[in-house]
Parts: C-alpha cells; sequence; structure tokens
C-alpha cells in the first residue's frame, strides 16, 4: 500500500487549533460553590479531593460534564429533545474547552428483576447469537435464548384492501422465545403468607390490612375492596364465603364505580404481586422491604432451576454446554470456554465475545457470573461494569468522569484500577477523578482541592497544582495525606462469640468461623472474596441485629434530613402541642402547605424540550407553608425558620429551653456525632453527596435498637479526615456495649479493629475461606496474606 510523501512545513506560530489545552470554568456556582474558577489541564489525569460536601461532585458532575452532555443534547433537533431528559445549564459564567463527556458514577444499575450483569453488558446478546449460530439442536433465533422474551403464538383473520377490493384472509404468527412460563424469567417463585396481608378476625371496615401504606381512606386500596361490592366491609374476613373468599383474594382485574370514580379491582394477591414484587427487593424502601421479607417467601422456580430460560433454550447445547451454564460459570472460567471454541465461522464473534469477558477480568470482576442480578452488586461492582464498555473503546480527547473508581476495592485491586485510569489518560482522554484514597490520588498528573469544610463551609478552590504541591501545602487534605494509622496498643476483650457453622452462601466453602462479641470485628479480604456472603448470609438483620448496607438513600427534592431521619415527626408534635393545633400543619407535604407551590418552595414550569425553570413562590416566598401556619411559634420560632438552622445549631435549639424535645435531640445529637451538624434540617436530599448520605443513612440506623451492629463499608464517601471521625464513633458503639461487625477495606479501619477476619486467598471459586483470624498486629506480623502485606505496608512495619 503506497502512501502520498508528506510535506513538513516549518512554522514558528503555534497552530490555533493547538491552544484549546485546557477545560476553564470561571464563576461556578451549583450548590455550595461559591464563584469558583479553575483551569483543568486535557489528556491529563486531574483528581478532586475534599472533605465529604466541599463541592467535589458539584464542580465535576453537576458543572463540567452536565454542561458537555447538555450542549451534545442541544444537537439534535426539537422533536428528539422532547423524548431526552432536559437538563438546565449549570450556574457559571463560562466554561471552556469542553470535550465530550463519559461519565462512569455509582448508580446502581437497574433493579429490574430480569436485570443482570450480563444483559447490562453486551455479553448476554453475544452469547445468545453464538447459540443461535453454533447450539445443537438449534432452538431458533437469538430472542430463542433471552429470557425477557416469552413465547407466543396467534392466528386469524386479517381484511386487506387490494385493488379497490376488501380481502379477508388468514394468518398466523409465532415467537420463539426463552422465557421461562413459570416464572416469567424473574429465575425465582413466590410464596405469600397472608397472615402478613390483615388480619382476618377483623372486617375490611375495622382496619384488616397491615400492608404498609393501605390506609382506610385510600381510593386505590382499602375503598376499593370495601365499596367494590364483591364483599361484605362490616363482616370479619375470617366469615368469608368461599365465593367471596376467591373474589377477594385472586379475582381477576375488573371495573367498579366508587363514589362515582371509576377504579379497578382485583384479587388482593396479584395486586400484592405487582405493587411489591415487580421490583428488586434490594431496591425497596427499608420499611417496605421488611415487610416482602416478612410475608413473602421467595424460592428458585422448580420448572427452570432458577436459569430463568424455557425447556428449549436450555436443551440446546455447544461442546455440552448450555446458555444456562454459560452465564452461571465464573466469568474467568467462561472467557477461557470461549476461547476453547474454535468454530470459524463464528470467529469475529467468539474474538468480540472473547475481549469483553476479559475487559472483566481485568477490571477485577472476574469473579462475578453473567446470571447475577444487577441490583444485588455493590455501587463499586456497579461502577466498574459501566467502565467495560469503556476499555476497548477507539476514542479519543474524550472526558472521563469517575466518582471514586476504588469505593469497593482492596489495597491490592486498586493498582489494577490505577493502571486502567493511566490507560484511558494515555489514549488521548481527559481523566477527571473525585476519589478520597492516596493511592490514587498519587498517580494523578494535576490535583484540586476543594474545602476547606463542608456544606457552606466549602466551596472554594483550597489548592490547584501538583500532589507534591498538595503534600506540602497547607490544607487538610494535605494534611491528611501521608496519615497512617498505628495499631493499637492494646485490644478489647470479647464477652462471649457468635458462632458461624457451615457457612456455604454463594462462594463460601463451608466456613467456620467464631466473631468475637462486645469488639470491633473488621472483616476483610479482596473483592469477591466471599465477605458479604459470610456477615449477611449468616447474620441475619432484625432480633437484635442491625444491618447499615451500601444501598443508596432514596429521597426526591421535597426529601431532607428532617424527613429521611423521623426527626420532623417530635418536631411536629411539639410544634402542635405549644400551640394546641394539629401536628399535619406542620409538614409541607401535607395540610400546613403552601397553596400555591403545593410545599415544594419553588414553582416549576415546563418548556418541553428546553429545560424546565423552578422560580421561588411568590406566595410563600420559598418557605413552603401557608402564611397563618408560620404564626405559630415554638421557642420563639416558626416551622420554616427551625427547618432553616443547621442540625448542630438545633441540637441547641432542642436540648433546652421552651423548645426542649428529647426525642428531637435524640435523633440530633447522632447526625451530630457523624460529622453531619454543618447540614440545613431542610436541605434537599437531592443536593448531599455520597458521604453525606452513607453518614445521614448511619445516623438513622444508629437508631436502630440492637446489641450487633453490620455495616458495611462505611468509609465510601468519606475523606481521610472524615474516617477519623468514623472511627472515633464506632468506638462509642463497642464501649456503650454493643458488636460492631465492618466489613471493610480501608486499612485505617483495620488497623483500628479488636479483631480481623480475612477472607481468601483470590475472588470467587477462589476465595469463600478463612486465610486469617486474630489482631491486626498478629496479621501484620504474619503477613502470609495480601491484606496482611498491605496493612504492613501502610503502618510501616
Amino acid at each position: 500500500m503506497s502512501m502520498a510523501p508528506r510535506a513538513h512545513t516549518e512554522s514558528s506560530a503555534q497552530h490555533a487549533a493547538d491552544g484549546h489545552d485546557l477545560i476553564r470554568v470561571r464563576g461556578a456556582r451549583v450548590n455550595n460553590l461559591r464563584d469558583v474558577s479553575v483551569e483543568i489541564p486535557k489528556r491529563r489525569l486531574t483528581v478532586f479531593t475534599g472533605v465529604s460536601g466541599s463541592g467535589k461532585s458539584s464542580l465535576v458532575f453537576g458543572t463540567i460534564a452536565a454542561e458537555s452532555q447538555r450542549m451534545i443534547n442541544e444537537t439534535y433537533s426539537a422533536f428528539v429533545q422532547g423524548f431526552m431528559p432536559t437538563q438546565a445549564r449549570p450556574e457559571v459564567d463560562v466554561l471552556e474547552g469542553l470535550t465530550t463527556a463519559i461519565i462512569v458514577d455509582q448508580q446502581r444499575l437497574g433493579a429490574d428483576p430480569r436485570s443482570t450483569v450480563g444483559t447490562a453488558t453486551d455479553a448476554n446478546a453475544m452469547l445468545r447469537i453464538l447459540f443461535s449460530r453454533l447450539g445443537q439442536p438449534h432452538v431458533g433465533s437469538p430472542q430463542a435464548f433471552s429470557f425477557n422474551v416469552a413465547s407466543i403464538s396467534g392466528a386469524g383473520a386479517v381484511t386487506l384492501e387490494r385493488a379497490g377490493k376488501k380481502v379477508r384472509e388468514r394468518r398466523d404468527f409465532s415467537i420463539t422465545g426463552g422465557m421461562c412460563p413459570r416464572c416469567e424469567g424473574r429465575g425465582t417463585v413466590s410464596d405469600i403468607d397472608l397472615t402478613q396481608l390483615y388480619d382476618d378476625s377483623k372486617s375490611i371496615g375495622e382496619g384488616a390490612f397491615t400492608i404498609p401504606g393501605w390506609k382506610s381512606d385510600s381510593w386505590w386500596t382499602v375503598r376499593t375492596y370495601a365499596e367494590s361490592g364483591f364483599l361484605d366491609p362490616a363482616k370479619p374476613i375470617r366469615e368469608f364465603t368461599e365465593r367471596e373468599m376467591r373474589d377477594f383474594l385472586y379475582r381477576e382485574p375488573v371495573k367498579v364505580k366508587v363514589e362515582g370514580v371509576n377504579l379497578t379491582y382485583e384479587g388482593l394477591i396479584p395486586k400484592v404481586q405487582k405493587s411489591f414484587l415487580s421490583k428488586d427487593v434490594e431496591a425497596l424502601q427499608p420499611h417496605i422491604r421488611a415487610f416482602v421479607e416478612r410475608a413473602v417467601t421467595f424460592t428458585a422456580c422448580p420448572a427452570c432451576d432458577g436459569t430463568r430460560l424455557g425447556e428449549a433454550a436450555r436443551s440446546s447445547k455447544i461442546s455440552g454446554t448450555s446458555i444456562a451454564d454459560a452465564c452461571a460459570m465464573q466469568i474467568s472460567d467462561l472467557a477461557a470456554w470461549v476461547r476453547g471454541l474454535d468454530e470459524p465461522s463464528a470467529a469475529p464473534l467468539l474474538t468480540s465475545l472473547g475481549r469483553t469477558l476479559d475487559s472483566f477480568v481485568e477490571i477485577g470482576l472476574g469473579y462475578l457470573s453473567l446470571d447475577r442480578p444487577s441490583g444485588t452488586l455493590s455501587g463499586g461492582e456497579a461502577q466498574r461494569v459501566k467502565m467495560i464498555r469503556h476499555l476497548g473503546s477507539s476514542l479519543t480527547d474524550t472526558t472521563y468522569v469517575f466518582d471514586e473508581p476504588t469505593v469497593g476495592l482492596h489495597p491490592h485491586d486498586i493498582q489494577r484500577m490505577n493502571g486502567l485510569l493511566l490507560r484511558l489518560r494515555d489514549k488521548g482522554n481527559t481523566v477527571l477523578v473525585v476519589e478520597h484514597k492516596p493511592e490514587t490520588i498519587a498517580i494523578a498528573d494535576h490535583v484540586v482541592d476543594l474545602g476547606p469544610g463542608a456544606g457552606t463551609a466549602g466551596g472554594t478552590v483550597c489548592f490547584e497544582g501538583t500532589v507534591e504541591g498538595l503534600r506540602s501545602g497547607d490544607t487538610l487534605t494535605g494534611h491528611h495525606l501521608d496519615d497512617r494509622a498505628s495499631l493499637k496498643k492494646t485490644v478489647r476483650r470479647p464477652s462471649g462469640a457468635l458462632e458461624i457453622r457451615g457457612a456455604n452462601a454463594n462462594n463460601l466453602r463451608d466456613v467456620d468461623v467464631d466473631i468475637p462479641l462486645g469488639v470491633l470485628t473488621v472483616v476483610t479480604g479482596v473483592a469477591g472474596s466471599g465477605k458479604s456472603s459470610l456477615v449477611h448470609g449468616s447474620i441475619r438483620a432484625g432480633e437484635g441485629v442491625v444491618a447499615v448496607g451500601q444501598g443508596a438513600i432514596r429521597g426526591s427534592r421535597r426529601s431532607n434530613p428532617a424527613t429521611y431521619t423521623g426527626l420532623l415527626d417530635p418536631i411536629r408534635k411539639a410544634f402542635a402541642k405549644a400551640n394546641g393545633v394539629k401536628a399535619a400543619l406542620f409538614s409541607a407535604n401535607s395540610e400546613g402547605a403552601c397553596p400555591t407551590c403545593k410545599g415544594a418552595g419553588v414553582v416549576y414550569t415546563d418548556l418541553a424540550m428546553m429545560a424546565g425553570v423552578a422560580i421561588p413562590c411568590e406566595e410563600c416566598e420559598g418557605r413552603r407553608f401557608q402564611a397563618s401556619v408560620l404564626e405559630h411559634r415554638l421557642g420563639g420560632r416558626d416551622i420554616s425558620e427551625v427547618l432553616a438552622m443547621s442540625v448542630a445549631g438545633a441540637e441547641e435549639f432542642f436540648g433546652g429551653g421552651d423548645a426542649r424535645t428529647p426525642a428531637a435531640h435524640a435523633v440530633l445529637r447522632r447526625l451530630v456525632d457523624v460529622g453531619l451538624g454543618y447540614l440545613s434540617l431542610g436541605q434537599p436530599l437531592t443536593t448531599l453527596s455520597g458521604g453525606e448520605r452513607q453518614r445521614l443513612k448511619l445516623a438513622t440506623r444508629m437508631g436502630d435498637k440492637g446489641g450487633v451492629y453490620l455495616l458495611d463499608e462505611p468509609t465510601a464517601g468519606l475523606h481521610l479526615a472524615d474516617v477519623e471521625h468514623l472511627l472515633a464513633l464506632l468506638d462509642r458503639l463497642v464501649d456503650s456495649g454493643k458488636t460492631v461487625i465492618v466489613v471493610e477495606h480501608h486499612q485505617a479501619v483495620m488497623a483500628h479493629a479488636d479483631w480481623i477476619i480475612d477472607l481468601g486467598p483470590g475472588a470467587g471459586h477462589d476465595g469463600g475461606l478463612v486465610v486469617f483470624e486474630g489482631t491486626p498486629a498478629d496479621l501484620v506480623t504474619a503477613r502470609t496474606t495480601l491484606t496482611g502485606e498491605h496493612l504492613a505496608d501502610y503502618v510501616g512495619a
């Protein structure tokens, strides 16, 4: 192949296109940012640091990435934009030098029961094509191997118009899908305990239903049953006739009129299945999840053995392996199986599939299987699954934005992640990373440190420059960058032991272990070694056990720390008692809400495909309540003034004087204990950072009564300085007589433990064993495990 000779022209002047090597931000004011101005070098790795809530995500995600995505959306026609999410322009004066932004955040993958690791990536799609081409016996197209496609068939007459005449023809059709007809592709079937749905000694009119949210005045639930005409609402349920019971539990959907309104009536069991069981259990709100776990028993589908696939899809095999077998394999084993297939007709497909599976292994997720439900992945695992599609990408000059990519990673795995970030940079991309781990901060080409504090005390740039400059600079991050926790000289003595025998959940191999009571125990090991399987699979929440998982807290713009923690309830009651009125008046979501903005404080104007506009409500001036409600006071403050207080200020306010409210003060004390004293009570949850949400959840669950606390990676999203507060909090819990069990990778938490249980030696089927039990000092001395080596290096032993 010949190439035309290239003329080399020397020019002393720089080409105009080479001058755009910076992303310039001027006057950013998103959330708590205070006119932030920064210059970020392109084609470099820039790490954004600072305490949790200092404004890192507001700058990186809320400003730079958001504006990039908004500008890309605007390149589409108005018609197409009408189908896309609308985004307002961030509050910023100047944004220059933006490139296409690809966001890889910690948002959980879809929690639909039919969503798996395979469907969330391209792996399942390629496997289905492979089996439709090579599988024997041949059962159909790729959709014949999809558990999301049901097999259906039909026939009938159709009327066509030909040459001016109407002709009737018989037509039939059939679709061959891979869905198991028994479980409808979910892999599990449910059995409902009716005693948890209602009290059969009561009538519907007496409040027989015990389902969360089913109130006696609800049109969509209780009143539909009471006034449907199928049942006697005054008769105890146990006295229903056989027909009434059948209509009550199983009747097909039918239209009924309740006080002149058309509503749909259906049996209780199908209604509960649609309302509560159509979503992944892990994605439900805590009180709903508790009800489902109480009322519903899930078992593997007996028809498909939990594979989700119909008999035909399971019968087609390649080299003796069905698609169900392939999806159940550990991905590292599946990659080896794919490499062993020698089929020239499918060579390009095998190469592409092999490359995708190798990316899983390379990114540290080789221990997963493709049939793993996506809703069960941790935030860190979900983020790495999203990275897979970008590793082999040919794109350059793209901005990749990562939100703490090392979350959930053992120190051994962090080095691998660092290598992947550098690889993306070396391909000519701009890599922006929000991160707290010193190991990842150390590889940055450029560092932007925000602070100095959190919330209103943050929002400014404290430092810009190199890692060495940060280390020697006078900032909180710089001071803590080389922090190394020392091993405790003395450890607490256990008061007993929690015995676990024969644990075999997921990859555990009949593990026997004693977890000491009355001390701080850290369960550690590489990602996928079986830590969560051991702790959450063997120790059930409830009955004195409080479990605080990694699940993100959900909330709308109406939710705030006061509503999420339950703090608003005692505050409303205190206001009601002091003023002799109803408590409902002091809720912006109930009777006291401003009628104009419905308690939102702002009026939203929908502008179709353009970004909607939020204008402060003129009626209540953004205070969310009716003027008459604001006349009622407690301790000299009205309810809007109380919700505008900081947590620390409210703790003092409700701690004494006329406003003394012990129930409110107890919740506020816990919020201060976890370092959230700077938050305002009425701040929308949507504006909180990941670390703030993690601590808010921890403070809320600390109020639950229990003797054993299970914490899953509580340091996620926490700055190095915040980790010290967390350790002090854990110490207070243990010193008060509690048992604290922490699943954690952070070496500072390991060093602070009284007892360590290390699982491994590897991930997936290479893990599942206890490789060490003992004190941190013994682990460092032995150095027989990966954790031991990294902890020894950390403490300088």
